[in-house]
């Protein structure tokens, strides 16, 4: 497993995107007002932005975790729930073309087990040069 990239939660969008636009990241997916997602300049890693309706009193975070296939998922879901974790989503086929297995650390941070594949960085609705 590796770590893919991480979600800020934020409370403005336009403001957010054109600061990450700034520091260098090229911007992969645009769907205002809500999210968009970037691929640092160097290596494969992402980072995205979120506005959510009701913003968290303190900074927060999502966690995702990739595994090179979807049974590589499954199996480490199976493995983690032998040793008692819980989960609050199993592994399911999302709409976003992945993936993806939820469940929360013990702070209660927003952790996801996923797959995606091709669509991690090419999926059909990605902006285009």
């Amino acid at each position: 497993m590796r770590l893919n990239h991480v979600t800020l939660i934020v409370s403005s969008f336009e403001t957010s995107r054109a600061f990450y636009t700034a520091l260098g990241l090229l911007q992969l997916v645009d769907a205002p007002p809500r999210y968009a997602r970037f691929q640092l300049p160097e290596g494969e890693s992402t980072l995205s932005i979120e506005v959510i309706d009701r913003p968290p009193s303190f900074p927060s975070a999502q966690l995702f975790f990739e595994f090179p296939s979807a049974s590589a998922l499954d199996a480490a879901v199976a493995r983690l729930k032998g040793k008692g974790v819980v989960f609050s989503q199993e592994p399911t086929d999302m709409d976003y073309l992945w993936r993806e297995a939820r469940l929360a650390d013990p702070d209660g941070h927003d952790l996801r087990l996923y797959h995606a594949g091709e669509n991690r960085l090419n999926p059909p609705w990605k902006l285009r040069p």
